[in-house]
């Protein structure tokens, strides 16, 4: 897919945007533009890939339309995974939240037409599903004009897409790395509710399967990728279990329960009732396309989902064995 192509990956030092890099720089592209705020991160980048010459390091902001347009000069393939993500700091700041996710997002669609860019693939979230906080709710209007863009974008070449995932384990910022540090710094794991269920995956198989979605749109549609369950709960339990069998002589103080944070909720969906009307499934993922008479044609092997929303708390979450299995495949970003 990428052998001789350019590709530009916003919030490329970004968790999901170094994986991009990590698994497209295998397939031989011409170049790789890492695009991202964030110099200190970019500086990391460049010593894991010292010995490739075909990645660029470009620091800029997906607010900045005009540096954007620079960037995508010439590139095939724009994957768009720069984002303000973390639910309390959009709680708190939700302007900035319209700027980055929303903003930023119709400049990368500006950036892509200027320059009759292939595919644009925009990264998306579970907080899209029934928001009822700022993160949420902004990444949703990012979902819906980019969809919006296959109108938009008039004779232009340039196709559209959006992939839709929950958690990322391992991830910065992630709950992970949380209860690990509280763990070594003999603190408390603070559990925000005991019921609270969570989509997981990889990082890995999640950036994977957005390469391969990339792959298979044909411009508009939302691909949810298919995700494990497991309760926040039984991971605190498998963490804490598992320090505990490490032979640390020094007593830990456990699990405590400090309540839910604003904006957050018990059970995360990725995709509603009304989408599943519109979707189609093959065993990775969920293919939501534009609308309900859409005459484009799909891929082989997706056939007609079930009229159901595709919720966290719908589904068996792992159990603690099975929970173990997938911590050992984590590596932490």
């Amino acid at each position: 897919m990428f052998n001789g192509k350019q590709v530009l990956i916003t919030g490329g030092t970004g968790s999901i945007g170094s994986e991009l890099v990590r698994q497209i720089i295998t397939q031989s592209p011409k170049v790789i533009r890492v695009y991202s705020r964030d110099e200190s991160k970019h500086f990391q980048l460049q010593q894991e890939f010292a010995d490739h010459e075909n990645i660029r390091y470009l620091v800029g902001d997906i607010r900045d339309k005009d540096r954007l347009v620079y960037a995508a000069k010439d590139i095939d393939y724009i994957f768009h995974a720069a984002a303000l993500k973390h639910v309390p700091a959009c709680e708190f700041n939700p302007f900035e939240a319209v700027k980055t996710n929303v903003l930023g997002t119709q400049n990368i669609i500006e950036a892509a037409i200027a320059n009759e860019v292939e595919k644009v693939v925009s990264i998306s979230t579970d907080k899209v599903v029934n928001p009822i906080n700022t993160m949420g709710a902004t990444k949703l209007l990012s979902e819906k004009i980019i969809s919006a863009a296959e109108f938009y974008k008039g004779s232009s070449r340039t196709k559209f897409c959006c992939v839709r995932f929950g958690n990322v384990m391992g991830s910065r910022g992630s709950v992970i790395p949380l209860f690990i540090q509280q763990l070594k710094k003999k603190l408390p794991i603070t559990l925000t509710h005991k019921e609270m269920t969570r989509f997981m995956m990889t990082i890995e198989e999640a950036a994977g399967l957005v390469i391969k979605a990339a792959s298979m749109a044909s411009g508009g549609e939302t691909f949810v990728l298919k995700m494990p369950v497991i309760r926040i709960n039984d991971l605190a339990e498998v963490l804490l279990e598992d320090y505990l069998d490490s032979g640390s002589s020094e007593s830990h103080p456990g699990i405590i329960k400090v309540g839910m944070r604003p904006g957050e909720k018990l059970h995360e969906e990725l995709m509603t009732l009304e989408e599943s009307e519109r979707a189609y499934e093959n065993d990775r993922m969920f293919m939501i396309v534009p609308g309900r008479n859409s005459k484009k044609s799909l891929p082989q092997e997706f056939s007609k989902a079930a009229k159901k929303p595709y919720a966290s708390n719908g589904a068996e979450p792992l159990d603690k064995s099975q929970l173990k299995e997938l911590l050992k495949n984590t590596r932490f970003i």
